[in-house]
């Protein structure tokens, strides 16, 4: 196996391992101070896309079919990808503190934050996470496995963005919908 693609499968785990984790110390600190549940089985529509998003990008990745020859760069391409993301992911996460969650849920002295990443978009640690799987997939150096990895992991986000941005009008109100007029969902002034 190329020494390349045992390092992008290395840090898919060391990946999946930092959300499994801050999931677990999440749900560890909290126990009884969730308000209100609104995800709809979002998040594991979610993981399940995900995943099939990056069976789908290896399975195209191990074969020649599709492959970008830029091997080098593509794969550098891909790290600073996947390294601006998880600095987006973090900075996201610790803005938030306390009121970060895995699930679409309301917990008591909930608040909208709207400083840092927040300030100009609502969903920075969304963003954060579609830069890590957009540069996973660079990194592979198949233009297929970049669209087979990308398609579903956007339907996935497009979905939990949906979801929860429904359950923040209803939990917060007008305060909500000044927010979205004032901001954009994922990328600054465009999206």
């Amino acid at each position: 196996m190329n020494i390349k693609l045992a390092m992008i499968i290395a840090f898919c785990y060391l990946y999946g391992f930092f959300e499994i984790f801050m999931s677990m110390r999440q749900r560890w600190k909290r126990k009884s101070n969730i308000v209100n549940a609104g995800d709809k089985g979002s998040v594991w529509i979610l993981l399940t896309l995900i995943a099939v998003g990056y069976f789908l990008a290896f399975s195209f990745a191990f074969n020649k079919f599709g492959r970008i020859y830029h091997w080098d760069a593509l794969f550098l391409t891909g790290a600073i990808t996947v390294t601006i993301g998880m600095i987006i992911r973090i900075i996201s996460i610790q803005t938030l503190k306390q009121h970060f969650t895995y699930t679409v849920t309301e917990i008591e002295n909930h608040e909208l934050i709207e400083s840092g990443f927040y300030k100009n978009i609502r969903h920075p640690g969304y963003l954060g996470q579609l830069l890590i799987f957009l540069g996973t997939s660079i990194a592979l150096s198949n233009w297929l496995s970049i669209i087979f990895m990308m398609i579903p992991v956007l339907i996935g986000f497009i979905n939990r963005i949906r979801v929860e941005e429904r359950f923040m009008v209803k939990q917060c109100g007008q305060k909500y919908i000044d927010y979205q007029r004032r901001t954009k969902k994922l990328i600054p002034t465009i999206y």
